[in-house]
């Protein structure tokens, strides 16, 4: 009885269009690549791909950058003091938590294989801005700098353009919370059902079940492939689904318990090893080269970084694979990313969203990279561990083995390397379920523990499927094609909120406290 009811729950809270044209949306995917996998792998989906970046690559450079101005005018200019929810609202979540949760949510594991990884690869194959020989001290510096662009500000930024809109219309002016409320200033409260805003909605759940389905089964791959390195097993199939299975379990778990007693507590643990992890590398490490090192090219990223976000307008094949890959990528997470933003924002001002949900995270981010970048570049350097020879011989994605094994308290280093591994997934897993509950729900309607249930397994069932069929690339190159319209979303969100806000003042009301006045957190 208790199964049936939860089944009956389940379809009564339903957005069935949501809902159906997703789960079509998906089931069509692994049709297609199950009955024509060479054609999709080696022709279209590149193709579609290609034809995106090089047609609207300027597009979304000169977007990241205004995604970046937007949250700096929000923090400097009177529209900062304005709090979510109205002036008397407070916090749900202390500070901590607050930054906890989404700095968790929002980068995944990525930062935890690439750091040590992809300084080396620009080490050894400098990009076009980077003035250096390969292997020089000088492509060192400019490939650190180069990973601080591409993690660092403008990633957050993208985050915060969705996010900061939503949170404003659904605790301000009583919209739903989901991604379509962006559309709220040309549809209006009353038409956020409109056929528009569906098509919005079914994007945001398919682009994020894309991009976290697809970085459950890389995450995993790249897992077993540095066990087999560093301990000489070999993975088979059952490992994978094991691994899935557990992941998948974890943040399930996480998401169907809740914000407050789930999700908060495992990002808290993540947030923990991620600073255990940084501050013992930076001690056992080459301590003054990262300081050094790390300072220089932090300030060369900073100082060059209008330079950079345009040097791709003249176009070339190296920023569609590396730039342009980036931002269309944290355009597919940032549907999920910046509705859970919104989600535990009320209380907050919105000065307070943008320096948290842009800087603040994008230095803890940048801190990161400092420590373990700078750390895989003097070992290279220096030649007491020659990572690049492993990453030729097994992939980028081991690279953290040798570079943690060839410090001091090496053994304590990898067992917190795999644990952030496990600990990043499952912080940005749970939140992105919760986002897809949110989207697949009616407007107004709490997901309840069945949809969360569904949609938890559904998201570790495609991560498993697109392992057994090969398919990471393929679903992660339709995620980052249907991530690039997010970018214009978002577009659509700031330029809808200033309207709002030019309405607002326009009609003679007082819409903030000064700008670094008694709005402010």
């Amino acid at each position: 009885m208790a199964i049936r009811d939860s089944f009956d729950n389940f379809v009564a809270e339903m957005d069935r269009v949501v809902t159906g044209a997703t789960l079509g949306t998906l089931l069509l995917f692994v049709v297609l690549w199950v009955l024509q996998t060479e054609l999709l792998r080696e022709t279209v989906i590149p193709g579609v791909r290609t034809t995106m970046l090089s047609t609207l690559g300027p597009v979304f450079l000169t977007l990241m950058v205004g995604f970046v101005l937007f949250a700096l005018v929000i923090i400097v200019g009177p529209w900062g003091g304005i709090r979510l929810g109205g002036p008397d609202a407070t916090p749900t979540y202390s500070y901590r938590a607050y930054f906890t949760m989404f700095f968790s949510a929002g980068i995944a594991a990525g930062i935890v294989f690439w750091a040590p990884s992809e300084v080396l690869f620009h080490y050894s194959s400098p990009p076009p801005f980077v003035d250096a020989s390969a292997g020089s001290a000088a492509a060192g510096a400019g490939a650190l700098r180069t990973v601080f662009f591409h993690w660092g500000i403008s990633a957050w930024a993208a985050y915060v353009a969705i996010g900061l809109p939503i949170g404003y219309y659904a605790y301000n002016k009583g919209a739903p919370l989901r991604v379509s409320t962006l559309l709220l200033p040309f549809l209006g409260k009353e038409n956020l059902s409109h056929p528009l805003a569906k098509l919005v909605d079914v994007l945001a759940v398919f682009a994020t079940i894309g991009g976290l389905s697809t970085s459950v089964g890389l995450v995993s791959n790249q897992f077993l492939s540095g066990v087999e390195y560093q301990w000489g097993t070999q993975a088979a199939s059952l490992d994978a689904l094991l691994l899935v299975g557990g992941l998948t379990t974890v943040f399930t778990i996480s998401v169907i318990t809740g914000v407050k007693r789930g999700i908060r507590r495992i990002a808290g643990v993540n947030v923990v090893l991620f600073l255990a992890a940084g501050v013992l590398t930076l001690v056992v490490g080459p301590t003054a080269y990262i300081l050094t090192e790390g300072s220089l090219a932090l300030g060369s990223y900073l100082a060059t970084f209008v330079q950079l976000s345009f040097a791709g307008l003249g176009g070339g094949s190296w920023f569609q694979s590396w730039t342009l890959f980036y931002w269309v990528w944290w355009f597919s997470w940032a549907p999920f990313a910046g509705l859970f933003l919104a989600a535990i924002s009320r209380g907050r001002t919105l000065r307070t969203v943008a320096a948290t949900g842009v800087f603040a995270t994008s230095a803890a981010t940048l801190m990161w990279f400092a420590i373990v970048s700078s750390t895989a570049l003097r070992l290279q350097e220096t030649g007491a561990a020659d990572i690049l020879s492993v990453v030729n011989d097994v992939g980028y994605n081991v690279a953290g083995f040798p570079l943690f094994g060839a410090l001091p308290l090496g053994e304590i280093l990898l067992f917190l390397f795999m644990a952030l591994i496990v600990t990043w997934i499952v912080t940005s897993a749970d939140t992105s379920t919760l986002s897809v509950a949110i989207l697949a729900t009616k407007p107004g309607v709490a997901p309840g523990t069945a949809t969360r249930l569904f949609w938890g397994v559904l998201q570790g069932t495609v991560g498993l499927v697109i392992i057994l069929l090969g398919a990471s690339d393929g679903l992660q190159s339709a995620a980052v094609i249907t991530g690039g319209p997010f970018g214009l979303i978002a577009l659509v969100g700031i330029l809808g909120l200033a309207l709002e806000f030019f309405r607002t003042d326009t009609e003679g009301q007082s819409i903030a406290v000064g700008a670094f006045g008694e709005g402010d957190d």
